[in-house]
């Protein structure tokens, strides 16, 4: 059992097939079947099921991930290790980002960092805010650029380290031929009274539209709900229902439906562990974040 064999065993885990694993790896299809063989016969023992087209863990193989992570982590905290030793910023950095931060923030943020820190290998995986967030717990990546949780006692708790990095203000949105379009000075409960789409209330988001509504004592009428913003916002487009974007997601065939006494923003930042001790990449890359706040 070797470590090639271990990240071999964990890529498969996280795509769900040889082949999969193969592109994640940069390695042929074979090889990575060669590995997984060598390290179950190393254990003596199967550690996935074929269900479908999909390789799932068998019960050995649940025992074995999170040591096998462990493991990982611990081999890149060891190479962080010796790299701060060298005074220089370098390595691996493991990020996770939502797809519409990727999309709308992100890119000069990339670009400014990969210019100054070119040693720096950029694994990125683009992922819900929540899923980044427990990405980051389980020390699958480094460090989150995500919507942040807006329940005050999850920073409070000191489960994670927040660094806001950009408010963004969010906006009732309807297309221009909705009714809500032609109305003066609605009010939160004329909005109520017609269908939404937003997104799923499992999203950070979508609970702080919920939280809203449910202060003023009214019932969200949730036509369909999708956590790609993008989507929503064509939706909405198209006259099947209002919604909360935030405003840099306005286009021509969207209005602003303007609610008296009504504010909504969240905010979009990085997160990682508080009590990991920070490589120099995740430090330069919150910093780099920094220049773009």
């Amino acid at each position: 059992m070797n470590l090639q064999e271990l990240l071999t065993f964990v890529t498969i885990q996280e795509h769900g097939s040889i082949s999969a694993a193969a592109d994640a790896l940069h390695v042929t299809q074979p090889a990575v079947s060669r590995r997984l063989q060598s390290l179950e016969s190393d254990l003596d023992t199967i550690l996935f099921d074929r269900v479908g087209k999909r390789l799932q863990l068998t019960e050995a193989g649940e025992v074995l991930l999170p040591r096998a992570v462990a493991i990982l982590a611990a081999r890149d905290d060891a190479q962080r290790a010796v790299a701060d030793l060298q005074h220089r910023v370098g390595g691996r950095l493991r990020l996770a980002t939502s797809h519409h931060i990727g999309l709308h923030r992100l890119a000069p943020v990339l670009r400014a960092f990969t210019r100054a820190y070119p040693e720096v290998t950029l694994d990125i995986r683009f992922e819900d805010s929540e899923a980044a967030h427990d990405l980051v717990l389980a020390r699958t990546c480094d460090l989150a650029v995500v919507t942040l949780d807006p329940e005050a006692d999850a920073a409070a708790s000191g489960q994670f380290a927040y660094e806001p990095i950009w408010h963004d203000p969010l906006v009732f949105v309807a297309a221009r031929e909705h009714p809500l379009s032609h109305l003066h000075n609605p009010s939160l409960a004329d909005i109520a009274g017609h269908p939404a789409v937003i997104p799923g209330l499992s999203t950070y988001t979508g609970r702080i539209v919920a939280k809203l509504f449910a202060r003023h004592g009214l019932t969200l009428r949730q036509a369909m709900s999708t956590n790609y913003l993008e989507t929503i916002g064509m939706l909405v487009a198209i006259g099947l229902g209002w919604s909360v974007l935030p405003r840099t997601l306005l286009k021509p065939e969207l209005r602003e439906i303007a609610v008296a006494g009504t504010t909504l923003a969240r905010e979009l930042g990085a997160v990682r562990l508080p009590e990991r001790s920070p490589s120099r990449a995740t430090l330069a890359f919150i910093s780099t974040l920094r220049q773009f706040a």
